[in-house]
């Protein structure tokens, strides 16, 4: 099956849209994500990160079968094993390393924020469709 998953970001991202969002230890591995609020193609939306494996992750807080949110209780997306993030209103689960659908109703896959983790800060990573909420 190919991967499907929307990316926000096609290149890679570089410091000149790069927004700190946590401290490195606030992600702890297959633990709670962190939220944040952003604008995704006009639309206040809310995004979350997330730690697998070791290496840090972020995606739209929306399934991509029904755009809803996603979390089952505030801030938690891995299924009970720690192994596939899960849409809790209709069991949809994905790959946390990419965000792509492996079963469930769902399309395609999550739309991919990007991160990097350096100097014990996790930034998110701002691109044509993807803003900052402003206040």
């Amino acid at each position: 099956m190919p991967d499907t998953t929307r990316h926000v970001t096609m290149n890679p991202p570089d410091d000149n849209n790069a927004i700190a969002l946590c401290n490195s230890a606030d992600l702890v591995e297959r633990g709670e994500a962190v939220p944040f609020d952003v604008v995704y193609c006009g639309r206040t939306s809310r995004g979350f990160a997330i730690r697998f494996d070791n290496r840090v992750y972020a995606y739209l807080n929306q399934c991509s079968h029904v755009p809803m949110e996603m979390d089952y209780q505030p801030n938690r997306f891995f299924d009970s094993s720690g192994s596939w993030l899960m849409c809790a209103t209709h069991g949809a689960m994905y790959r946390a390393e990419t965000g792509h659908c492996i079963g469930g109703p769902c399309r395609g896959g999550l739309i991919k924020i990007a991160l990097t983790e350096r100097d014990g800060v996790v930034h998110w990573h701002t691109g044509p469709n993807l803003q900052p909420l402003e206040f």
